[in-house]
C-alpha cells in the first residue's frame, strides 16, 4: 500500500510540471544530468556573490544567512555578483488589545530592498517583506528576548526569499538561449 502511494506521488509531481531550480538539464529530449554528473551552473553562479549589508543588526543577520544559504563554501575571493542588501523599513503594530488598552502582542513588518550587481550592471532588484508577531510578556527581559528571536526570524524568512529569487534569476539565465548554446559548446570541448 505505501509503496503505491509514493509511486503516484512522484506521478503527480511528474504530471505537474515540477523540475528541479538547481539542476539544469542539456535538452528537452535528455536527462537532468550530463554524463552521470548533475550541471551545477545555478549554484556556481550563486556561489559566486558576496552580499554587502548596509542597515544595522537586521542588515547583518540577513547577510549571515545568505552567505549560508549562497556561499557555504565561504565568501568568494574574487567574486562576480555583488549583492546589496538595505532594510527599508520596520513597522510595530499592538495586537490583542484588552479593556484598558494595552496591547498583549505586537507585530512587525519588515521591508528589504535588495539587488544584484555584475560589474556596474544591475541584474535583479527587488524587495522582499516579512510579518512577525510576539507576545508582551510580564516579564520584561522575556518581551525582549521574544522581540530578538522574530527579528532572527525575520531575517531568515527575508533571506530564504532573496536566495530563492535569485535562484530562479540563475535558472531562468541557464536556460536562455545563449547560455545553452555556449554551455554545449564547452561540454564538447571536454
Amino acid at each position: 500500500m505505501k509503496k503505491s502511494v509514493i509511486a503516484f506521488l512522484f506521478l503527480f509531481v511528474a504530471a505537474c510540471g515540477f523540475e528541479p531550480l538547481y539542476v539544469q538539464k542539456d535538452s528537452e529530449h535528455t536527462k537532468w544530468y550530463f554524463d552521470g554528473d548533475f550541471d551545477n551552473y545555478v549554484s556556481d553562479q550563486m556561489a559566486q556573490i558576496k552580499v554587502v549589508a548596509h542597515g544595522g543588526r537586521l542588515g547583518q543577520m540577513i547577510k549571515n544567512e545568505l552567505i549560508d544559504l549562497l556561499t557555504p563554501r565561504g565568501v568568494p575571493s574574487k567574486p562576480k555578483y555583488y549583492l546589496y542588501i538595505t532594510p527599508d523599513k520596520e513597522n510595530e503594530y499592538d495586537q490583542a488589545l484588552r479593556n484598558d488598552i494595552t496591547a498583549t502582542r505586537k507585530r512587525i513588518d519588515y521591508s528589504v530592498q535588495y539587488y544584484m550587481t555584475e560589474k556596474d550592471q544591475q541584474l535583479v532588484k527587488g524587495n522582499t517583506v516579512s510579518f512577525v508577531s510576539y507576545d508582551i510578556l510580564d516579564n520584561p527581559y522575556s518581551t525582549v528576548v521574544a522581540r530578538k528571536k522574530v527579528q532572527k526570524d525575520a531575517a531568515k524568512i527575508m533571506a530564504n526569499d532573496i536566495a530563492l529569487r535569485l535562484g530562479a534569476f540563475f535558472n531562468a539565465k541557464a536556460n536562455s538561449y545563449e547560455d545553452v548554446e555556449q554551455k554545449n559548446i564547452k561540454q564538447k570541448e571536454k
